[in-house]
């Protein structure tokens, strides 16, 4: 099976927790197919698909200057069919500094020579798949399970995934760029893409 790759920024572990936190009762009613692994939560900058060489996209996103920033988490949202949603996602309120970091990795890549989602930037955090209840999906349904308490964190590193579909969790980090205000600080982890 080919591996596919993309770009995300990683969240902490407290914030993958109180994901796992606000999303148990909606899995406890088994309202979605599929449930993303705690370990696996992120939000993508860049989808590359497969790729035979790595390292220029890897060399033009460590060249570029991403000073760390502040998400606060917001509500729950869903993508696919009104009724039927194919995708439940988490979102976050609004920021520069985020928008600013999707187009210099967005832009690297594409630099690199890789075809990119045209579509609009949307950050989100995707925790479920496939409606799966016997009635209709109504956001009158989701409201009832919004987090009614607010969580900020400061992303730590821009992260490339390797997609493993054989595994759980499914992402593997093969290379991390930490995000400072000063690059001098930095230290580059590279993983091994076996």
């Amino acid at each position: 099976m080919e591996a596919h790759y993309f770009f995300a920024l990683s969240l902490s572990e407290e914030t993958k927790e109180h994901l796992h936190k606000w999303t148990q009762p909606m899995k406890e009613e088994g309202a979605f197919q599929r449930w993303v692994h705690p370990e696996d939560y992120h939000i993508t900058l860049a989808y590359l698909g497969s790729a035979d060489e790595l390292d220029p996209v890897i060399q033009k996103v460590e060249a570029l200057e991403c000073p760390s920033f502040s998400i606060t988490l917001d509500q729950y949202g869903t993508f696919g069919k009104s009724d039927s949603p194919r995708i439940l996602w988490m979102g976050m309120q609004p920021t520069e500094a985020l928008h600013d970091v999707r187009d210099s990795v967005y832009g690297a890549c594409g630099e690199a020579g890789f075809q990119l989602d045209k579509r609009p930037f949307s950050p989100h955090i995707t925790v479920g798949r496939k409606w799966n209840h016997d009635f209709p999906f109504t956001s009158e349904w989701l409201n009832s399970f919004q987090p009614t308490d607010r969580h900020s964190f400061t992303p730590g590193e821009i992260v490339l995934y390797r997609t493993r579909l054989d595994r759980l969790p499914k992402y593997e980090a093969i290379y991390a760029k930490p995000l400072h205000a000063d690059r001098h600080e930095r230290k580059d982890t590279y993983g091994t893409a076996d």
